[in-house]
């Protein structure tokens, strides 16, 4: 079927007037004002709309959606943060509530335009150690693309470390793991649902032995390397008392300098490690509504850029951010950049180029986060009929400018998965009950 999403207000997209034609969940067609070139099977009216490309997140923690604004670690930042909020998870985490917690986490993406999410999954408690599947099923449910991240932590506060030792797995059951969930999931033909990258949780969590092996299998399945890096003062201080060196010559020892690596925050980078990690084509994932809560600092985005690296976006665990909205998390990376570098440094369109094909290539994705001839019709359909928009002059401009913050309607691979606002197939009510009754359990050990 021939889809004619039909002159929109404005698209992110050039010399397509007339909007776009879908066909088998791919764009097939820009039209201009001439109209399609071929007929048509069905035409949607956009004129209501302003489209972007799906956005993407590269960065979150979906399990953290059940300890957002606690009490314990209101007013912290990160190691003291992480400090009062571990012996919880450790404690509170089940399989049922994490399961809850990724349902709630995927559906705000989705109904703030997301098409594609990415989790930083690195706790696995003792009933769950199929984690990683039920966050396939889960998006499966919903009809997102999801990149699916095996992440562990196997150094606790016994031997060092700052993570709760119920939360970690042994070495054998990590690596083993790996390999299974690469071989279920990680799909790497055009329009794939689920990817996989390997992602172990940060230098202080885990052992070195972890990281470098996690590099030779990401180099044998080909496929993406994730972790956080260059996130606080407190990560460099670690890293020079327990290895000898800064995080990021940590990382280059680990065999971690390559361009299938993408990193989350990258922050406290000088100008020499920039360098390098343009040289080498990583990836960053600017967390930009994180690291103003937890007061971690202001990513160097623009140099990164200029350096040779890929900037993406995140909007990082619910529970350092408190919210899983990825349009929010597009103004506040303009907001914070414009403090960084100036009113005229950071523009609407670099913002949203992050959020979606800036993220798309973080993924080692070429199929997605763009809208071109050829690329999946992930979409995002914003309307300016709210009172925040009223005397717009610029219809994609206002979605930054003005705070967008929820889509009319969302398609995933040509499919509306989200629909006059509401993810299609979702009891919303019900599943805020469910979720804040299993969020009380963490707020009672109080």
């Amino acid at each position: 079927m021939r889809l004619w999403i039909k002159s929109p207000l404005a698209m992110m997209a050039d010399a397509a007037p007339g909007g776009l034609v879908v066909e088998d969940g791919r764009i097939a067609e820009l039209v201009g004002a001439e109209g399609p070139s071929a007929p048509v099977d069905e035409v949607f009216d956009a004129s209501r709309h302003v489209i972007l490309p799906g956005l993407v997140n590269t960065h979150h923690h979906f399990f953290q959606t059940l300890t957002r604004a606690h009490p314990e670690a209101i007013n912290k930042e990160l190691f003291p943060w992480l400090k009062a909020l571990y012996p919880l998870w450790g404690q509170h985490l089940n399989r049922d509530r994490f399961r809850l917690a990724v349902r709630l986490a995927l559906t705000e993406l989705l109904m703030s335009g997301c098409t594609t999410a990415s989790d930083h999954l690195f706790v696995f408690a003792a009933d769950m150690p199929d984690a990683v599947d039920i966050e396939a099923e889960e998006a499966a449910r919903l009809g997102m693309r999801v990149a699916l991240t095996r992440g562990a932590i196997n150094l606790g506060t016994k031997s060092g470390g700052i993570a709760d030792e119920r939360l970690m797995q042994d070495y054998d059951t990590v690596l083993s793991d790996c390999e299974r969930v690469l071989g279920r999931y990680h799909d790497t033909s055009h329009g794939a649902m689920t990817t996989v990258a390997l992602a172990p949780c940060a230098p202080f969590n885990v052992t070195k032995q972890l990281m470098k092996d996690t590099a030779l299998l990401a180099e044998k399945h080909d496929c993406r390397l994730h972790t956080h890096l260059g996130e606080t003062h407190d990560e460099d201080d670690y890293c020079l008392h327990h290895f000898g060196c800064r995080p990021l010559d940590y990382l280059e020892e680990v065999g971690w300098l390559s361009d299938r690596v993408w990193l989350a925050h990258g922050i406290h980078f000088d100008a020499g490690e920039i360098g390098r990690i343009g040289r080498h084509r990583m990836g960053v994932c600017h967390c930009p509504t994180s690291n103003m809560l937890l007061a971690s600092g202001q990513c160097r985005t623009k140099d990164l850029e200029a350096a040779g690296a890929v900037v993406g976006l995140g909007v990082d665990g619910s529970a350092s951010n408190d919210n899983s909205n990825m349009m929010e998390g597009v103004r506040q990376a303009l907001l914070l950049g414009r403090l960084t570098y100036g009113a005229a440094a950071v523009t609407h369109h670099d913002v949203l180029r992050w959020a979606s094909e800036g993220s798309a290539h973080c993924l080692g994705r070429g199929d997605i986060g763009k809208i071109a001839v050829g690329y999946q019709a992930d979409l995002a359909l914003f309307t300016l009929d709210e009172l925040r928009f009223s005397g717009a002059g610029d219809p994609l401009a206002a979605l930054v400018l003005c705070g967008a913050h929820t889509a009319d309607r969302v398609m995933v691979g040509g499919d509306w998965r989200v629909v006059d606002g509401q993810p299609v197939g979702v009891d919303l009510m019900r599943l805020r009950e469910e979720h804040g009754a299993a969020a009380r359990a963490f707020l009672e050990a109080v």
